[in-house]
């Protein structure tokens, strides 16, 4: 077979390695043979923050707008930079190790400090003209508690865009875990690991009735009292209808509901038309209520309903948040548990 002249001197081109991945992962440095990712170091620590709030790689990597083998890779390199395993990668989601926790408690604040950096300096330089902030509170808090705290934080800063999320408890939790909330105000029962409460006004339980109603009649009642008579509650889901079933249950005093209905103002009108009684939390109990229903303290049976800033452990807070809380009481964030960190039990 005839070789074409010149083909035996033709220079041959070099070969090029088969991906851009491989040629950066053998990349190393000659200090001592360090993964290439430590060039962004950053961008390791938002992954694995990312991660550790969001449980898994897959939501972590559409957070990010990244591949999933890319947050693996950036987590590689962290772990192999740091010389210690940080997670532990399970079938649905990953855990923190030992070390994990370590490093999550300091690269948290760095990482949300970051994300709000042109946000905060603005803050810092020209005052809170122009930030946002969000509040989840249930409707009781946002009709009773917050429009005096609203007020005054508006007369302060009425440039920051303030918007209450109407939210359940359960529903709150859940925006602050997906920081779509800065922190929450409203009653707690049972506080998770991850979060931070600090209760700041407590009320007692108080029965309403009619004017007219047999039992107006009497100044302390009794649980066996309340027993013949239909109680106006909220739905079973919320809190307070639950709180009012474990006590007379607890007691072996029977009771019967009349009307399931939500909103602390709906029960009371109600109440005030003789459509049954109701036991509901004095956050609610107006001057007004006072010269149509009848109202008695229920301490001695029931226990009291505290209010106050709810708020996900380690969460760093903008400027905006520290305002509206330090307004809510002067010095509430140095207290070390809400610099605790915290993982999502999603």
């Amino acid at each position: 077979m005839k070789i074409p002249v010149g083909a035996m001197n033709k220079p041959k081109k070099p070969r090029r390695s088969t991906t851009k991945k491989r040629d950066a992962v053998e990349r190393a440095d000659d200090a001592g043979g360090r993964f290439y990712y430590k060039g962004n170091r950053h961008k390791q620590l938002r992954a694995f923050v990312s991660v550790v709030k969001l449980g898994t790689l897959t939501r972590a990597a559409e957070a990010l707008y990244l591949s999933q083998p890319t947050i693996s890779l950036q987590l590689q390199a962290l772990e192999r930079e740091l010389g210690a395993s940080l997670l532990e990668r399970r079938r649905r989601r990953v855990n923190l190790t030992d070390a994990g926790e370590a490093l999550y408690e300091l690269a948290r604040p760095l990482v949300e400090g970051w994300d709000t950096l042109d946000r905060d300096f603005q803050a810092k330089v020209k005052g809170l003209q122009a930030g946002r902030l969000v509040i989840a509170a249930g409707t009781s808090t946002i009709q009773y508690l917050l429009p005096d705290l609203v007020r005054r934080y508006r007369e302060r800063f009425p440039a920051v865009q303030l918007q209450l999320a109407n939210v359940t408890g359960k529903d709150g939790l859940a925006l602050l875990r997906a920081d779509a909330a800065d922190f929450a105000v409203g009653s707690m029962l049972d506080v998770p690991n991850d979060i931070a409460w600090a209760p700041l006004r407590h009320y007692d339980p108080m029965l309403i009735m009619p004017l007219d109603h047999p039992l107006a009649a009497q100044e302390k009642i009794a649980l066996e009292d309340i027993s013949p008579y239909g109680l106006i509650l909220p739905p079973q889901r919320l809190s307070t209808y639950r709180l009012v079933d474990l006590v007379f249950q607890q007691r072996q005093v029977p009771y019967h509901v009349a009307i399931e209905v939500g909103g602390w103002d709906v029960i009371k009108e109600y109440v005030a038309m003789g459509m049954g009684i109701s036991i509901v939390t004095g956050i609610c109990i107006t001057e007004a209520d006072h010269t149509r229903l009848a109202v008695r303290n229920m301490k001695r049976y029931f226990p009291q309903r505290s209010y106050g800033v709810v708020m996900r452990k380690g969460k760093f807070l903008s400027a905006e948040a520290r305002a509206f809380v330090d307004l809510v009481r002067p010095g509430l964030l140095t207290h070390r548990d809400y610099d605790d960190p915290g993982h999502s039990q999603r």
